[in-house]
């Protein structure tokens, strides 16, 4: 089958649907095709970023103006609207990381790699301010601003296995996927997560178990609500730039594209 000819970004973008495994069903076939991902991430691209950041702005009035003290921490608690955000962030950007690496080595859908690579740098990112907010956190209410615990150094980690995938990534010049070890690796390294969720309940230690979960909340209500909003926000910017960052991508794969046509003409 003979390569198809793409419009827009996706124009000299080689795209063969051929690649796709047998098993993709038929759904997964539709967006295989980077100008009709396109087509649908222009739009959309501005308007999570929009809603993001009113959400962000507008949880996090909530949190710093709205809410009462805590009665034990007192106004060091308001700190948890961003760190719990980037807590949820760094730990769901890795497992959507693995989810797309299992896609491309079992479906091989050609965007499985463009969206893995999109992820890693934001996930990295949302990790950091994780950690940094929880020593900012930590310090006045533990009296040290690190303590290596089964949940910090987990999360810590989980960063150094981003920048370690980054690199994995970076290491080829191909834009458009991520090698096969490269997905591996993500796939791997979501063993990560459990650790990470479950390490306040396996090691006795200074951070506070788990706070929210499908019983409910320990968290006061008067102080939890204004946190539905900002994780929002910061779930949706957290989207806004894979987009970005994806989109991105497929314009250098169609500008090398072009250029190696030059090239050989």
């Amino acid at each position: 089958m003979q390569d198809l000819k793409l419009r827009g970004v996706g124009q000299e973008i080689p795209f063969r649907k051929d690649i796709l495994s047998p098993k993709a069903r038929p759904e997964m076939h539709a967006y295989a095709n980077p100008a009709r991902f396109l087509k649908l991430a222009r739009p959309l691209t501005p308007v999570f970023l929009f809603a993001g950041l009113m959400l962000i702005l507008a949880g996090s009035y909530a949190g710093l103006v709205l809410t009462p003290k805590d009665y034990l921490q007192g106004d060091s608690v308001r700190i948890l609207y961003i760190h719990v955000p980037a807590a949820w962030l760094g730990m769901g950007g890795w497992s959507a990381l693995a989810i797309a690496s299992i896609v491309q080595l079992v479906w091989r859908h050609p965007l499985a790699g463009v969206a893995a690579r999109a992820i890693a740098v934001p996930g990295a990112l949302f990790t950091a301010l994780c950690l940094i907010t929880g020593s900012i956190w930590g310090r006045p209410t533990w009296g040290t601003w690190w303590e290596w615990d089964g949940r910090m150094t987990s999360m810590l980690v989980l960063l150094f296995l981003y920048f370690a995938y980054i690199a994995l990534a970076n290491a080829s010049e191909e834009r458009t996927s991520v090698s096969r070890a490269t997905a591996i690796f993500g796939i791997v390294g979501a063993v990560n997560i459990p650790i990470i969720n479950r390490s306040v309940v396996w090691w006795n230690s200074l951070h506070q178990g788990p706070s929210i979960t499908l019983k409910g909340s320990t968290i006061a209500p008067e102080l939890l609500w204004p946190l539905g909003p900002t994780l929002l926000g910061f779930s949706l910017l957290f989207g806004a730039i894979v987009l970005m960052r994806m989109r991105a991508n497929l314009a250098e794969a169609k500008r090398e594209a072009r250029l190696r046509r030059l090239a050989a003409a």
